[in-house]
């Protein structure tokens, strides 16, 4: 493929000691400045700690088996167990080293072809998995909504939620959700009704002179909506079944690490306001224009789930939350990477 040096290049040292650096800069700046002796000699570690940070654990393995699953399912069992975890592994590498707002999906693509699916294959396996977790977002948000309330999604302190600035989140958040809804119905119907017709109003609309730089991009994209719109037509209802349930899982799975670390040390009876809360805080991180979001990861942690955890506390947390959620794609990713670029380019 003509795309191999571009996306290997995501992999560089560089990018990776940039994620590790920057997070873990964050964290300790937080950890040290909400610093409270009183907060941690108030905590013990006991055999109930260990516990429910082993649940966390198991949570993270968990989302990844869900995942490594539906990817087998998307392929039609055509990548084995052994060679799904490498491919999941270093596509969720690939989107811890590169900005969250460009995300790992083209790197993806090359990654799951190199495992010897077919380019459209490939192709059509990312779209979906990215439409499925679309899918799941979408479809939960208004679940929760029905189940908390909606202005209880968000912090009571608003004027210090985010990065110094004085926003209505709630607004920015309802922003966000319905861009998503918007866009993941757009695409679903060019994948799923009209995916010439959805190429034909992106070549028009990207003659515009202002957007004109951008039409091969568009072209590409195109070209992407048909060829996952072909491999996709005539699944039967058991594929979509068993896609959108290892999704659930996985996703189930990840928002749950939280509310098992806040357990470890704390009380906690509103596990769905908690889950809810990390609906928002998935906005935010969305746009993050650093790798992995991270930085900014530990900065809403602190911000949306603070009516939750002791200030002193915080920040230690959001820091052991990255540890189990973050770091270790990028340390499993570094250690599999070699021996996949070996196996694959030989």
């Amino acid at each position: 493929m003509a795309e191999s040096p571009k996306a290997l290049k995501l992999f560089s040292p560089g990018r990776i000691a940039v994620a590790i650096l920057l997070g873990l800069s964050v964290a300790t700046y937080q950890v040290v400045d909400s610093f409270d002796i009183k907060a941690f000699e108030a905590v013990e570690w006991t055999w109930y700690s260990t516990f429910w940070i082993v649940i966390a654990v198991i949570m993270m393995a968990l989302r990844d088996l869900a995942y490594m699953y539906r990817i087998r399912v998307l392929t039609d069992f055509q990548i084995s167990w052994r060679n799904s975890f490498d491919t999941i592994m270093l596509w969720e590498f690939a989107s811890a080293v590169t900005p969250s707002v460009v995300g790992g999906s083209g790197v993806a693509i090359y990654i799951v072809n190199k495992e010897g699916v077919s380019i459209g294959r490939s192709t059509a396996v990312v779209m979906t998995s990215a439409m499925l977790d679309e899918l799941f977002y979408i479809l939960m948000v208004p679940i929760i909504i029905l189940a908390v309330g909606y202005y209880d999604l968000f912090p009571i302190q608003e004027d210090k939620l985010f990065l110094g600035y004085h926003l209505d989140t709630s607004i920015i958040f309802l922003i966000g959700y319905l861009f998503i809804v918007l866009l993941t119905s757009i695409i679903s119907y060019a994948i799923f009704f009209r995916p010439r017709g959805f190429k034909w109003i992106l070549l028009q609309v990207f003659k515009l002179p202002f957007l004109r730089k951008w039409r091969i991009s568009a072209a590409a994209t195109g070209d992407e909506i048909i060829v996952t719109s072909k491999e996709l037509k005539g699944k039967p209802k058991r594929f979509w079944i068993k896609s959108f349930g290892a999704t659930f899982v996985s996703w189930t799975a990840r928002y749950w690490v939280v509310n098992f670390i806040i357990l470890a040390f704390l009380p906690l009876s509103d596990h769905l306001l908690v889950y809810g809360r990390q609906l928002v805080m998935w906005v935010v991180m969305l746009i993050s224009p650093t790798p992995g979001g991270a930085g900014v990861a530990e900065i809403a942690f602190s911000s949306y789930l603070s009516d939750f955890i002791p200030i002193g506390l915080i920040a230690a947390l959001a820091l052991l939350w990255r540890l189990i959620s973050y770091y270790p794609y990028l340390f499993i990713g570094a250690i599999i990477l070699p021996k996949w670029i070996k196996k694959t380019h030989s």
